[in-house]
């Protein structure tokens, strides 16, 4: 799947500047993250269970 085909989205708890923010999207089998000033960088990804337990760190955190 290219990047292109990915729904990207922001966090709700994103400012309306659109500074300092990044944007995730669920492919089949992982979580891919990139930087939403810079489209031109490569996204990464990191798999489900790694994407759960940092959501469950920074809630906590």
């Amino acid at each position: 799947m290219s990047t292109t085909e990915l729904a990207w989205f922001k966090s709700s708890y994103s400012g309306s500047q659109g500074d300092s923010c990044i944007e995730v999207a669920a492919a089949e089998q992982a979580i891919c993250v990139r930087d939403s000033k810079d489209l031109t960088r490569p996204h990464f990804a990191i798999g489900r269970e790694g994407w759960t337990s940092f959501v469950r760190y920074a809630a906590h955190g």
